[in-house]
């Protein structure tokens, strides 16, 4: 038998095909969508996934303000940022967010979805997140994707 065969290959810098991808996120719940749009980020739905690799594609999630959450969670769940002096620890729940910066929701739960790494930061740099239907990024000729419909 060739051995040669059952080489595994590993992709590179060189070797990914990155296209871009237009996610919708009207009415989509936050953690469905956070975690469809990591494993498209990452690279996890590719035949050819190297974990160490940058091998996935450019998100572009429009319509960030539309984005819902289940159960009690608009109002129960707590962002915890600190301001650097003492007693300087902040809360603020997702329905204030939504209002001030629609993008940081999304933005948020989709940063916790990646690796906590070099290449997690490399990643997070392929989302774009933006409020409204509209995109800046149509020369990129994007695909148009429904996390509903596909099997991730």
């Amino acid at each position: 038998m060739n051995t040669l065969s059952y080489k595994t290959v590993s992709a590179n810098k060189n070797t990914v095909q990155k296209e871009w991808i237009v996610i919708d996120a009207e009415n989509a719940v936050l953690g469905r969508l956070a975690s469809a749009a990591a494993k498209m980020l990452r690279g996890k739905h590719k035949v050819n996934f190297t974990p160490h690799v940058d091998c996935g594609d450019n998100v572009i999630i429009v319509n960030a303000e539309k984005v819902t959450l289940s159960g009690t969670k608009l109002s129960t769940k707590q962002y915890v940022r600190h301001t650097g002096y003492p007693g300087g620890q902040r809360f603020t729940t997702p329905a204030e967010m939504l209002e001030r910066k629609p993008e940081f929701v999304l933005e948020h739960a989709i940063r916790g979805m990646l690796p906590k790494n070099r290449l997690g930061r490399e990643l997070f740099r392929n989302l774009h997140v933006h409020v409204g239907p509209e995109h800046n990024h149509q020369a990129q000729q994007p695909k148009e994707v429904n996390i509903n419909t596909i099997k991730l």
